[in-house]
């Protein structure tokens, strides 16, 4: 973990933009990807992107664009190049042979951050099972690469003395960490239980949409939210009541384009509270000018979890930093744009400023009205 008088680690970026892929699209994944490098820590002073059918199985990029990154990491005196997939143990093996200073990938980038991120016992158990399952195909490669580089961003976690060269032992070390999960699971379970029959709401959406901000103005709480990538990794539960009808609320991971399986596996537990949640609370940063993509990322991943087919409310929060792609004149307003939003996806949505409180009053309200149907549904003899 970086120190405070540690030098940030200088890193470029690589990326293989497919032909069919849109250029500004291509670009704002590079700029996610350079979010990502810089919550790990890193300074990116470069980003490169190729156009091609596929990533090259050999190298990822091109062998032109290879020899360019290497003359640039080489006069520039780069410490880290970060790339935008996650590379095969053979992509790894070769491009080590050309590039001299340390390779992660985006899996690599993102387990790093939940590992700097897990505060509880469970996320960390399941942060290190992600990592090793990671690593057992990795597992000469990397063990060769820890011995070279000491600290650093990537090396948080299993660590160099903690890592055995021995695939069964680390086989042994997996199977250790499911059965841990599995028994945090069984009290997770138990304390799921023990909460009773109140209705269950889940924020969910991309990271870094103000999940934890809307958590706190709905349950009065002091949950840590930071404008960084994953800054909530643990689940919060609290007990909210709004006009006079209790509610349990979890504030949970953010989701993220190509968010390793591995991972995705090992918080399972933690996602149980996203699938056994009655109602999903969908949040969206509708200052990204991408955030439709982000939107479809969160939809396909509900799917995968078999969390889709849930009462839904769409929420665009950060309307304060929205700018709009057209001039004054032009510019859509909020209601022609939620009535837009309300065509397309047939469910209700709201437009807010968590940070600013704008427009809360009217979020309350549908919150209310959707709980309130929830709760008559479960209790239908109380007294309405």
């Amino acid at each position: 973990m970086q120190t405070k008088n540690q030098k940030a680690e200088r890193a470029v970026l690589v990326a293989v933009m497919r032909k069919a892929d849109d250029v500004a699209q291509a670009e704002a994944y590079l700029n996610e990807l350079t979010f990502l490098a810089e919550t790990a820590g890193a300074q990116v002073v470069y980003q490169f992107l190729q156009k091609l059918d596929a990533p090259d199985q050999r190298t990822y990029v091109g062998k032109g664009k290879l020899a360019e990154v290497v003359a640039y990491i080489i006069a520039e005196k780069i410490d880290l190049v970060i790339f935008d997939d996650e590379l095969s143990p053979a992509q790894l093996r070769n491009l080590e042979h050309d590039i001299k200073c340390k390779i992660l990938d985006r899996t690599t980038l993102i387990l790093d951050i939940f590992a700097k991120r897990a505060r509880t016992a469970q996320a960390k158990t399941q942060v290190q099972l992600a990592q090793y399952q990671y690593l057992l195909p990795r597992l000469t490669r990397m063990w060769t690469h820890l011995e070279k580089q000491r600290g650093g961003i990537g090396m948080r976690g299993p660590g160099e003395s903690e890592i055995e060269t021995d695939r069964r032992n680390i086989r042994y070390t997996i199977s250790v960490l499911k059965q841990k999960l599995v028994q945090i699971d069984k009290i997770n379970q138990t304390q799921r239980k023990a909460r009773g029959n109140m209705v269950r709401v889940a924020l969910v959406g991309y990271t870094n949409v103000g999940k934890s901000t809307i958590m706190n103005a709905l349950s009065k709480s002091a949950v840590f939210a930071e404008n960084k990538l994953f800054a909530t990794l643990d689940t919060t539960v609290r007990k909210v009541v709004l006009d006079q009808i209790p509610f349990l609320l979890s504030d949970t991971v953010g989701f993220i384009r190509k968010l390793p399986v591995d991972l995705v596996e090992s918080f399972k537990s933690t996602l149980d509270e996203v699938r056994e949640a009655d109602l999903l609370i969908h949040v969206v940063d509708i200052s990204q000018p991408h955030f439709e993509a982000h939107l479809q990322v969160v939809n396909q991943t509900l799917v995968d979890i078999g969390a889709a087919n849930k009462p839904l409310l769409l929420v665009f929060n950060k309307m304060d930093a929205y700018q709009s792609t057209y001039d004054d004149e032009t510019a859509e307003t909020w209601v022609d744009f939620e009535k837009s939003w309300m065509a397309k996806i047939n469910a209700p949505c709201v437009f807010i400023s968590a940070t600013e409180k704008q427009n809360m009053q009217q979020f309350k309200a549908t919150l209310i009205e959707m709980v309130k149907t929830l709760h008559l549904q479960r209790y239908p003899n109380i007294s309405k």
